[in-house]
């Protein structure tokens, strides 16, 4: 066997490895690399990294590839890199999804995605030859691009901002808080494969072009996408979410309340307590802010570090991704207090949610 035909979400992992969004991996992991990620959150040579990333295959194509191989990846016909095979192996699903995700529970979505790939894995060095556009690339930055027009700006400290939603209040406030502590402030939705439920990226990118169009400082904001998949791995993928930005040229991240997560899997601060477990090591400095709500007393956004009334339900009203898709799935209008109606006008005839599991 020479030759390997990728997925649209493998050529995605492939390419991130290529631009060095992935640093330090070169290439896809080996079972070593593998078993010390799943295992300690860490890279053999001990440099943090929490997410396994793996070329999956299955059990006749992995009787087929030898250690020591050279195969061309292709994606839709096209060539676009190739591996030097140096491991071909498999693993326990089970105890690597609870290790992983907390949970073997296949209502997970991440959970769901790592027991539907293939069994085998082929681990080592890569080759990107070439990118391939899909219908966001566009809005999409390399790590060399980002890095370069940070510089063109003149900024120095960036704080980076991962997110899967039309923007709300409660996100809006954790960026503003950063902003008054750096230069800039670089939004990077996620459009690679999510849930069905999610946001489409069309209605995210609709959505942040209007919030900074009219709300923030132009020469403060840049707008660019992150083609990858949702893992829904909570506290893991916020740090691995960090290390992604510190690729991309940031040299803050934030993590706010259920960072990464989904359903009731994760403690509300889990990813603060798991990211300041590797304070000093990440190469990049991650802001752990508290969960913002509205409090009709305080007449604003507020958290529960500025406010004294959280316990009380009759006046505080949350605001999260979930609550405002619920609204909006139902067809009201958020309260203006919890999503600013610039937004919701603006989105309004863009097809809002992801039907089916991608």
């Amino acid at each position: 066997m020479s030759k390997l035909s990728l997925t649209k979400d493998q050529y995605l992992e492939l390419e991130k490895i290529g631009l060095g969004a992935f640093a330090p991996l070169d290439g896809f992991m080996t079972e070593g690399a593998f078993k010390s990620v799943v295992a300690d959150m860490r890279l053999p040579a001990g440099e943090p990294f929490p997410i396994p990333i793996v070329l999956d295959i299955d059990e006749e194509q992995a009787r087929q590839i030898g250690n020591g191989s050279t195969l061309d990846l292709c994606y839709d016909g096209t060539e676009v890199g190739s591996i030097s095979v140096e491991s071909v192996y498999t693993c326990d699903k089970e105890s690597t999804a609870e290790a992983v995700y907390g949970t073997t529970d296949l209502a997970h979505p991440g959970v769901a995605r790592f027991k539907r790939m293939g069994d085998w894995f082929i681990g080592g060095r890569i080759e990107f030859k070439q990118k391939v556009s899909f219908e966001f690339s566009d809005y999409e930055l390399t790590p060399k691009e980002t890095r370069s027009e940070f510089a063109r700006r003149g900024w120095r400290k960036i704080v980076g901002f991962q997110t899967r939603n039309v923007p709300h209040r409660a996100h809006e406030h954790l960026q503003r808080t950063a902003l008054d502590l750096v230069d800039g402030l670089f939004i990077q939705p996620l459009v690679g494969k999510k849930k069905a439920g999610d946001y489409t990226p069309e209605a995210i990118l609709t959505g942040y072009r209007a919030l900074i169009a009219q709300f923030y400082l132009q020469d403060r904001v840049m707008l660019g996408v992150l083609s990858t998949s949702m893992r829904y791995a909570g506290p893991r993928e916020a740090v691995f979410h960090a290390i992604v930005r510190r690729n991309y040229g940031c040299t803050h991240f934030i993590v706010g309340r259920d960072h990464a997560g989904v359903g009731n899997y994760y403690a509300k601060y889990a990813a603060h307590e798991l990211a300041r477990s590797f304070a000093g090591e990440l190469g990049i400095e991650v802001m752990c802010l508290h969960g913002p709500y509205h409090c009709t007393i305080c007449d604003g956004i507020v958290t529960e570090h500025t406010c004294p009334h959280a316990d009380d339900p009759s006046v505080v009203q949350s605001i999260s991704g979930t609550d405002i898709r619920a609204i909006l799935l139902d067809g009201k209008e958020p309260n203006p207090d919890l999503m600013r109606p610039e937004i919701v006008e603006c989105v309004r005839g863009v097809p809002l949610f992801i039907e089916e599991d991608e």
